[in-house]
Protein backbone atom coordinates (compact mmCIF):
# COMPACT_ATOMS: atom_id res chain seq x y z
CA UNK A 1 0.00 0.00 0.00
CA UNK A 2 0.89 3.67 -0.95
CA UNK A 3 -0.48 7.14 -0.90
CA UNK A 4 1.35 9.24 -2.91
CA UNK A 5 1.37 12.82 -1.74
CA UNK A 6 4.66 14.35 -1.73
CA UNK A 7 3.84 16.52 -4.74
CA UNK A 8 1.22 18.34 -2.46
CA UNK A 9 3.71 19.75 -0.05
CA UNK A 10 5.83 22.11 -1.20
CA UNK A 11 8.35 22.24 1.38
CA UNK A 12 9.34 18.39 0.52
CA UNK A 13 10.55 19.34 -2.95
CA UNK A 14 13.68 21.27 -1.58
CA UNK A 15 17.12 19.87 -1.10
CA UNK A 16 19.28 20.21 2.42
CA UNK A 17 22.84 19.67 1.73
CA UNK A 18 22.77 18.88 -2.12
CA UNK A 19 20.61 15.68 -0.94
CA UNK A 20 16.61 15.21 -1.03
CA UNK A 21 15.30 15.52 2.39
CA UNK A 22 13.51 13.11 3.77
CA UNK A 23 11.59 14.46 6.53
CA UNK A 24 11.22 12.20 9.39
CA UNK A 25 10.36 14.84 12.10
CA UNK A 26 6.52 14.83 12.17
CA UNK A 27 5.62 14.28 15.85
CA UNK A 28 7.31 17.57 16.72
CA UNK A 29 5.56 18.90 13.46
CA UNK A 30 3.94 17.76 10.35
CA UNK A 31 4.40 20.00 6.66
CA UNK A 32 1.54 22.00 5.50
CA UNK A 33 -0.11 20.88 2.06
CA UNK A 34 -1.20 23.12 -0.61
CA UNK A 35 -4.45 23.09 0.38
CA UNK A 36 -3.50 24.17 3.74
CA UNK A 37 -1.38 27.14 2.82
CA UNK A 38 -3.57 28.28 0.22
CA UNK A 39 -6.02 28.79 2.80
CA UNK A 40 -4.50 30.90 4.78
CA UNK A 41 -3.67 33.34 1.66
CA UNK A 42 -7.21 33.23 1.17
CA UNK A 43 -8.05 34.30 4.62
CA UNK A 44 -5.99 37.40 4.60
CA UNK A 45 -6.38 38.58 1.25
CA UNK A 46 -10.12 38.42 1.00
CA UNK A 47 -11.89 38.45 4.59
CA UNK A 48 -9.72 39.43 7.19
CA UNK A 49 -11.84 40.91 10.06
CA UNK A 50 -12.29 40.48 13.69
CA UNK A 51 -15.07 38.12 14.42
CA UNK A 52 -18.15 38.02 16.11
CA UNK A 53 -20.62 40.98 16.99
CA UNK A 54 -19.50 43.04 13.45
CA UNK A 55 -22.03 44.29 11.39
CA UNK A 56 -19.67 44.50 8.55
CA UNK A 57 -19.83 42.04 5.56
CA UNK A 58 -16.06 41.13 6.23
CA UNK A 59 -16.85 39.83 10.21
CA UNK A 60 -19.85 38.12 9.10
CA UNK A 61 -17.97 36.38 6.65
CA UNK A 62 -15.15 35.68 9.11
CA UNK A 63 -17.34 34.73 11.76
CA UNK A 64 -19.65 31.96 9.40
CA UNK A 65 -15.90 30.40 8.32
CA UNK A 66 -14.29 30.40 12.39
CA UNK A 67 -17.82 28.60 13.42
CA UNK A 68 -17.67 26.81 10.45
CA UNK A 69 -14.39 25.50 11.38
CA UNK A 70 -15.90 24.91 15.06
CA UNK A 71 -18.53 22.33 13.86
CA UNK A 72 -15.99 20.76 11.79
CA UNK A 73 -13.58 19.81 14.29
CA UNK A 74 -16.78 18.83 16.42
CA UNK A 75 -17.44 16.14 13.40
CA UNK A 76 -13.95 15.27 13.33
CA UNK A 77 -14.06 14.14 17.01
CA UNK A 78 -17.57 12.71 17.67
CA UNK A 79 -18.60 15.53 19.38
CA UNK A 80 -22.25 16.08 20.82
CA UNK A 81 -22.30 19.43 20.30
CA UNK A 82 -19.86 22.34 18.97
CA UNK A 83 -20.34 24.10 22.13
CA UNK A 84 -17.81 21.40 23.53
CA UNK A 85 -14.70 22.85 21.39
CA UNK A 86 -12.67 25.35 22.89
CA UNK A 87 -10.15 26.84 20.06
CA UNK A 88 -6.65 27.12 22.50
CA UNK A 89 -3.16 27.97 21.18
CA UNK A 90 -2.38 24.11 20.86
CA UNK A 91 -2.52 21.31 23.27
CA UNK A 92 -0.01 22.65 25.41
CA UNK A 93 -2.68 25.52 26.00
CA UNK A 94 -5.39 23.11 26.26
CA UNK A 95 -3.66 21.08 29.56
CA UNK A 96 -3.17 24.32 31.03
CA UNK A 97 -6.28 25.71 30.16
CA UNK A 98 -8.03 22.50 31.69
CA UNK A 99 -5.35 22.21 34.96
CA UNK A 100 -6.76 25.80 35.63
CA UNK A 101 -10.02 25.78 35.22
CA UNK A 102 -10.93 22.18 36.26
CA UNK A 103 -8.50 22.38 39.62
CA UNK A 104 -10.30 25.46 40.83
CA UNK A 105 -13.59 24.03 40.79
CA UNK A 106 -13.12 20.47 41.47
CA UNK A 107 -9.48 19.77 43.23
CA UNK A 108 -8.92 20.54 46.76
CA UNK A 109 -6.20 20.41 49.51
CA UNK A 110 -4.92 16.29 49.73
CA UNK A 111 -6.86 15.78 46.21
CA UNK A 112 -5.02 13.10 43.52
CA UNK A 113 -4.06 13.79 39.94
CA UNK A 114 -3.20 10.81 38.26
CA UNK A 115 -0.12 10.90 35.11
CA UNK A 116 1.90 8.42 33.64
CA UNK A 117 5.61 7.95 32.95
CA UNK A 118 5.19 8.52 29.44
CA UNK A 119 4.12 11.99 29.13
CA UNK A 120 5.22 14.92 27.62
CA UNK A 121 6.24 17.85 30.31
CA UNK A 122 3.00 19.89 29.06
CA UNK A 123 0.78 17.31 30.73
CA UNK A 124 3.23 16.97 33.86
CA UNK A 125 4.06 20.41 35.06
CA UNK A 126 0.89 21.82 34.94
CA UNK A 127 -0.27 19.36 36.90
CA UNK A 128 2.53 20.18 39.57
CA UNK A 129 1.99 23.68 39.20
CA UNK A 130 -2.01 22.98 40.40
CA UNK A 131 -0.74 20.64 43.23
CA UNK A 132 1.21 23.42 44.50
CA UNK A 133 -1.62 25.53 44.52
CA UNK A 134 -3.68 23.07 45.70
CA UNK A 135 -1.31 21.09 47.94
CA UNK A 136 -3.13 18.48 46.18
CA UNK A 137 -0.91 15.33 44.82
CA UNK A 138 0.43 14.34 41.81
CA UNK A 139 0.64 10.52 41.25
CA UNK A 140 2.85 8.34 38.44
CA UNK A 141 1.86 5.08 36.91
CA UNK A 142 4.55 3.22 36.07
CA UNK A 143 5.42 1.21 33.42
CA UNK A 144 5.85 -2.51 32.85
CA UNK A 145 9.08 -3.89 31.51
CA UNK A 146 8.04 -3.40 27.98
CA UNK A 147 6.90 0.24 28.58
CA UNK A 148 3.34 -0.04 28.12
CA UNK A 149 1.85 1.51 31.30
CA UNK A 150 0.79 -0.88 33.92
CA UNK A 151 -2.80 -1.26 34.01
CA UNK A 152 -2.54 -2.74 37.93
CA UNK A 153 -0.91 -0.86 38.97
CA UNK A 154 -2.93 2.40 37.26
CA UNK A 155 -5.73 0.95 39.53
CA UNK A 156 -4.36 0.20 42.64
CA UNK A 157 -3.85 4.35 42.30
CA UNK A 158 -7.24 5.12 42.18
CA UNK A 159 -8.86 6.04 45.44
CA UNK A 160 -11.85 8.08 46.68
CA UNK A 161 -9.16 11.55 46.38
CA UNK A 162 -8.60 11.24 42.54
CA UNK A 163 -10.31 13.75 41.09
CA UNK A 164 -8.41 13.51 37.50
CA UNK A 165 -6.17 11.21 35.08
CA UNK A 166 -4.68 12.91 32.20
CA UNK A 167 -2.16 10.49 29.93
CA UNK A 168 -1.08 10.42 26.70
CA UNK A 169 -2.98 8.41 23.96
CA UNK A 170 0.10 7.76 22.09
CA UNK A 171 3.68 8.40 23.79
CA UNK A 172 5.24 11.11 21.76
CA UNK A 173 8.88 9.17 22.34
CA UNK A 174 8.10 5.77 22.14
CA UNK A 175 4.59 6.46 19.80
CA UNK A 176 2.80 3.17 22.16
CA UNK A 177 -0.38 3.29 21.82
CA UNK A 178 -1.93 3.35 25.09
CA UNK A 179 -4.89 1.14 26.02
CA UNK A 180 -6.75 4.35 26.50
CA UNK A 181 -10.68 2.93 26.12
CA UNK A 182 -9.38 0.13 28.72
CA UNK A 183 -7.98 3.45 31.05
CA UNK A 184 -10.96 5.15 30.49
CA UNK A 185 -13.37 2.38 31.27
CA UNK A 186 -11.59 1.68 34.33
CA UNK A 187 -11.75 5.26 35.68
CA UNK A 188 -15.30 5.94 35.36
CA UNK A 189 -15.61 2.44 37.54
CA UNK A 190 -14.75 4.63 39.75
CA UNK A 191 -16.10 7.99 39.04
CA UNK A 192 -13.14 9.80 37.64
CA UNK A 193 -13.04 11.98 34.75
CA UNK A 194 -10.17 11.25 32.29
CA UNK A 195 -8.33 13.83 30.36
CA UNK A 196 -6.71 12.93 27.19
CA UNK A 197 -3.14 14.05 25.55
CA UNK A 198 -4.26 13.26 22.36
CA UNK A 199 -1.33 15.27 20.11
CA UNK A 200 0.37 12.19 19.16
CA UNK A 201 -3.08 10.04 18.48
CA UNK A 202 -5.08 13.15 16.51
CA UNK A 203 -3.16 12.98 12.79
CA UNK A 204 -2.53 9.24 12.53
CA UNK A 205 -5.77 7.21 14.45
CA UNK A 206 -9.42 7.65 14.44
CA UNK A 207 -10.50 9.22 17.62
CA UNK A 208 -14.10 9.59 18.49
CA UNK A 209 -14.76 10.93 21.79
CA UNK A 210 -18.37 9.72 22.52
CA UNK A 211 -16.96 6.19 21.83
CA UNK A 212 -13.94 6.85 23.87
CA UNK A 213 -16.11 8.26 26.97
CA UNK A 214 -13.46 10.93 27.27
CA UNK A 215 -14.33 13.57 29.28
CA UNK A 216 -11.58 15.93 28.20
CA UNK A 217 -9.64 16.05 24.79
CA UNK A 218 -6.89 17.97 23.63
CA UNK A 219 -4.67 18.33 20.27
CA UNK A 220 -2.83 20.81 18.26
CA UNK A 221 -3.25 21.61 14.40
CA UNK A 222 0.45 21.98 13.25
CA UNK A 223 1.00 18.16 14.01
CA UNK A 224 -1.83 17.18 11.54
CA UNK A 225 -1.09 19.54 8.76
CA UNK A 226 -2.70 22.83 9.89
CA UNK A 227 -1.08 25.43 11.05
CA UNK A 228 0.89 26.52 14.10
CA UNK A 229 -0.48 28.25 17.43
CA UNK A 230 -4.18 26.96 17.41
CA UNK A 231 -5.20 23.79 19.17
CA UNK A 232 -8.37 22.68 20.49
CA UNK A 233 -9.80 21.24 24.01
CA UNK A 234 -12.50 19.08 24.09
CA UNK A 235 -14.70 18.63 27.08
CA UNK A 236 -17.84 17.28 27.95
CA UNK A 237 -20.92 19.71 28.31
CA UNK A 238 -21.50 19.29 31.62
CA UNK A 239 -18.33 19.57 33.03
CA UNK A 240 -17.44 22.88 31.40
CA UNK A 241 -20.48 24.44 32.22
CA UNK A 242 -19.07 23.94 36.11
CA UNK A 243 -15.58 24.60 35.31
CA UNK A 244 -14.01 29.49 35.97
CA UNK A 245 -12.68 30.75 32.86
CA UNK A 246 -9.20 30.83 32.43
CA UNK A 247 -8.59 34.30 31.02
CA UNK A 248 -10.54 37.55 31.85
CA UNK A 249 -11.21 39.84 28.82
CA UNK A 250 -13.32 40.55 25.69
CA UNK A 251 -15.75 37.84 24.30
CA UNK A 252 -15.93 36.01 27.31
CA UNK A 253 -18.11 38.27 28.75
CA UNK A 254 -21.97 38.20 28.84
CA UNK A 255 -21.76 41.80 30.94
CA UNK A 256 -18.98 43.65 32.64
CA UNK A 257 -19.73 45.99 35.43
CA UNK A 258 -17.35 47.15 38.01
CA UNK A 259 -19.26 45.59 40.57
CA UNK A 260 -19.64 42.45 38.74
CA UNK A 261 -19.02 40.86 35.97
CA UNK A 262 -21.11 37.69 34.33
CA UNK A 263 -19.35 35.48 31.82
CA UNK A 264 -20.53 34.27 28.85
CA UNK A 265 -22.36 30.51 27.69
CA UNK A 266 -19.83 27.96 25.86
CA UNK A 267 -17.46 27.81 24.36
CA UNK A 268 -17.06 31.77 24.53
CA UNK A 269 -16.33 31.82 28.44
CA UNK A 270 -13.02 30.07 27.91
CA UNK A 271 -11.66 32.02 24.68
CA UNK A 272 -10.97 35.45 26.10
CA UNK A 273 -10.01 37.88 23.51
CA UNK A 274 -9.25 37.89 19.12
CA UNK A 275 -9.73 34.13 18.50
CA UNK A 276 -7.49 32.97 15.53
CA UNK A 277 -10.29 32.78 13.19
CA UNK A 278 -7.33 32.52 10.39
CA UNK A 279 -5.44 29.55 12.15
CA UNK A 280 -9.08 27.83 12.71
CA UNK A 281 -9.87 28.29 8.81
CA UNK A 282 -6.39 26.64 8.12
CA UNK A 283 -7.34 23.70 10.66
CA UNK A 284 -10.31 22.85 9.08
CA UNK A 285 -8.19 22.86 5.54
CA UNK A 286 -6.20 20.54 7.38
CA UNK A 287 -9.24 17.98 8.91
CA UNK A 288 -10.69 18.54 4.87
CA UNK A 289 -7.29 16.45 3.85
CA UNK A 290 -7.18 14.09 6.27
CA UNK A 291 -11.20 12.95 5.25
CA UNK A 292 -10.30 13.59 1.78
CA UNK A 293 -7.27 11.16 2.01
CA UNK A 294 -9.13 8.69 4.97
CA UNK A 295 -8.52 8.52 8.34
CA UNK A 296 -8.49 4.86 8.47
CA UNK A 297 -6.56 4.78 5.07
CA UNK A 298 -4.17 6.78 6.75
CA UNK A 299 -3.88 4.77 9.52
CA UNK A 300 -3.00 1.35 7.76
CA UNK A 301 -0.23 3.15 5.79
CA UNK A 302 1.29 4.90 8.58
CA UNK A 303 1.07 1.46 10.42
CA UNK A 304 2.81 -0.16 7.77
CA UNK A 305 5.68 2.22 7.66
CA UNK A 306 6.24 2.55 10.99
CA UNK A 307 6.39 -1.52 11.37
CA UNK A 308 8.83 -1.15 7.93
CA UNK A 309 11.08 1.21 9.97
CA UNK A 310 11.16 -0.64 13.50
CA UNK A 311 12.51 -3.59 11.12
CA UNK A 312 14.70 -2.24 9.00
CA UNK A 313 16.44 -0.65 12.48
CA UNK A 314 16.50 -3.64 14.67
CA UNK A 315 18.19 -5.43 11.98
CA UNK A 316 21.22 -3.08 12.29
CA UNK A 317 23.69 -4.55 15.02
CA UNK A 318 24.03 -2.47 18.14
CA UNK A 319 20.66 -0.59 17.55
CA UNK A 320 18.33 -0.65 20.43
CA UNK A 321 14.87 -0.11 19.53
CA UNK A 322 12.76 1.41 22.60
CA UNK A 323 9.06 -0.48 22.94
CA UNK A 324 10.12 -2.63 20.00
CA UNK A 325 7.07 -4.80 19.16
CA UNK A 326 4.52 -2.74 20.80
CA UNK A 327 1.49 -0.99 18.97
CA UNK A 328 3.16 2.09 17.73
CA UNK A 329 1.09 5.08 16.04
CA UNK A 330 3.82 7.14 13.72
CA UNK A 331 7.10 7.11 15.77
CA UNK A 332 9.92 5.17 16.97
CA UNK A 333 12.71 5.67 19.32
CA UNK A 334 16.04 3.99 19.47
CA UNK A 335 19.54 4.12 20.14
CA UNK A 336 23.13 3.13 18.40
CA UNK A 337 25.64 1.83 21.07
CA UNK A 338 27.54 3.91 23.05
CA UNK A 339 27.22 7.04 20.34
CA UNK A 340 25.12 9.74 21.56
CA UNK A 341 21.78 10.31 19.81
CA UNK A 342 22.83 14.32 19.37
CA UNK A 343 25.76 13.05 16.99
CA UNK A 344 23.87 10.88 15.18
CA UNK A 345 21.02 13.07 14.35
CA UNK A 346 23.97 15.44 13.06
CA UNK A 347 25.46 13.43 10.48
CA UNK A 348 21.90 12.30 9.31
CA UNK A 349 21.25 16.08 9.05
CA UNK A 350 24.48 16.11 6.67
CA UNK A 351 22.48 13.46 4.62
CA UNK A 352 19.01 15.40 4.03
CA UNK A 353 17.17 13.36 7.11
CA UNK A 354 15.80 14.78 9.70
CA UNK A 355 15.16 13.74 12.91
CA UNK A 356 14.99 14.48 16.03
CA UNK A 357 17.22 14.23 18.78
CA UNK A 358 16.68 14.22 22.74
CA UNK A 359 14.75 13.73 25.75
CA UNK A 360 11.48 15.42 23.82
CA UNK A 361 10.56 16.84 26.70
CA UNK A 362 10.08 14.08 28.41
CA UNK A 363 12.55 14.11 30.90
CA UNK A 364 10.84 11.68 33.51
CA UNK A 365 10.54 8.90 31.00
CA UNK A 366 14.43 9.37 29.68
CA UNK A 367 15.72 9.03 33.18
CA UNK A 368 13.34 5.69 33.74
CA UNK A 369 15.69 4.32 30.74
CA UNK A 370 18.31 5.41 32.41
CA UNK A 371 19.93 6.87 28.76
CA UNK A 372 20.84 10.48 27.71
CA UNK A 373 17.97 10.05 24.96
CA UNK A 374 16.83 9.01 22.03
CA UNK A 375 17.13 9.47 18.60
CA UNK A 376 13.52 9.65 16.86
CA UNK A 377 12.16 9.29 13.67
CA UNK A 378 8.60 9.72 13.05
CA UNK A 379 6.31 9.84 9.80
CA UNK A 380 3.76 11.30 8.47
CA UNK A 381 1.06 10.15 5.28
CA UNK A 382 3.60 12.28 3.14
CA UNK A 383 6.46 9.99 3.68
CA UNK A 384 7.44 6.03 2.17
CA UNK A 385 9.31 3.41 2.35
CA UNK A 386 11.64 5.04 -0.21
CA UNK A 387 12.14 7.28 2.58
CA UNK A 388 12.68 4.93 5.01
CA UNK A 389 15.41 3.27 2.95
CA UNK A 390 17.58 6.32 3.06
CA UNK A 391 16.79 6.80 6.08
CA UNK A 392 18.88 3.81 7.26
CA UNK A 393 21.26 3.93 4.67
CA UNK A 394 22.24 7.40 6.33
CA UNK A 395 22.29 5.63 9.32
CA UNK A 396 23.99 2.92 8.01
CA UNK A 397 26.86 5.42 7.22
CA UNK A 398 26.78 8.00 10.12
CA UNK A 399 27.38 4.66 12.50
CA UNK A 400 30.10 3.58 10.24
CA UNK A 401 31.73 7.28 10.59
CA UNK A 402 31.09 7.47 14.59
CA UNK A 403 32.18 3.79 15.50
Amino acid sequence: MEIMLENLFPILTQQIHGKKLVYLDNAATTQKPVAVIEALNNAYTSWNANVHRGVHYLSQVATRHHEEARQKVADFLGAKSSDEIIFTKGTTDSINMLAFSFGERFVHEGDEIIVSYLEHHSNIVPWQMLCERKKAILRVIPLRDDLSVDIEAFESLLSTKTRLISIAHVSNVLGIINPIRQIIQIAHRHNVPVSIDAAQSVPHIPVNVQELDCDFLSFSAHKMYGPTGIGVLYGKQELLNQMVPYQGGGEMINHVRFEQTTYNTLPYKFEAGTPDFVGSYGLAAAIDFINQTGRDKIARYEEELTTYMEQQLAAIDDVVVYAAGQPKAGAVSFNVGNIHPFDIGTLLDQQGIAVRTGHHCAEPLIDYLHIPGTVRASVAVYNNKSDIDLFISALKKSISMLS
